[in-house]
């Protein structure tokens, strides 16, 4: 069995208003980093909010946790993707390589993406699809929510941890609409139990996933 550990961090929350999810009101999201211990070193998947905009704290007024990880405990970051909830502290990592999709990093500095002054002073390294970071420990492309999101698969032997970020809002909507990157999951997952956690859901889905298409 391979070594992996994960720990959630909770970053935060923020208001969504209805319109952006298609409910009757706003709804309060929490906001969750992920910090993954592996036999080659640790990880942490997304860094939060950050110091964010005027009109972005106007629109979901966020309430910020600070991270209570640095530079000295991580020797890698993964953006699920490059929305403000998610890099906002990637500037605290100056020095630390940064993983994220190329076409999302293109979309980011196209500009009207994410709070554009929280992108520069950071290593970013590009990635071109799937990415293993060491054994047992692999980035998967989700795209949906954005283009160039991405998800981390941590294989653990018997079983499969899933870090899903925002490729569905919560647990509950998981699998539907259905997108073609479940079959490559499916595949890689091979019928083990598989838990899956999300970026702004307390809930987390467990089970065994639908064998592909």
């Amino acid at each position: 069995m391979t070594s992996i550990t994960v720990h959630r961090l909770d970053l935060g929350h923020f208001t969504r208003p209805a319109e952006e999810w298609g409910g009757s009101r706003a709804r309060v999201e929490p906001v969750f980093g992920y910090l993954v211990r592996h036999a080659h070193g640790t990880l942490l998947l997304d860094t939060g909010m950050g110091t964010g905009s005027p009109g972005t704290d106007a629109h979901y007024r966020p309430v910020r946790r600070p991270l209570t990880v640095g530079p000295a405990d991580v020797d890698t970051v993964v953006d699920c993707h490059l929305h403000f909830d998610h890099m906002g502290g990637n500037q605290s990592f100056p020095g630390t390589p940064v993983l994220v999709q190329r076409t999302e990093l293109a979309l980011a500095r196209a500009g009207g993406h994410t709070v554009d002054s929280l992108l520069p002073g950071v290593r970013y390294e590009e990635l071109d699809g799937e990415y293993e970071i060491a054994p047992g420990v692999l980035v998967v492309p989700t795209p949906g929510h954005t283009e160039g999101h991405q998800s981390l698969l941590l294989d653990h032997g018997d079983r499969v941890t899933v870090l899903a970020g925002q490729a569905y809002d919560v647990a509950g909507e998981f699998g539907t609409p259905y997108r073609p990157w479940l079959d490559r999951l499916a595949e890689l997952v091979a019928g083990r139990p598989a838990r899956v956690l999300f970026a702004h859901d307390h809930a987390l889905r467990e089970g065994v996933l639908p064998p592909p298409r």
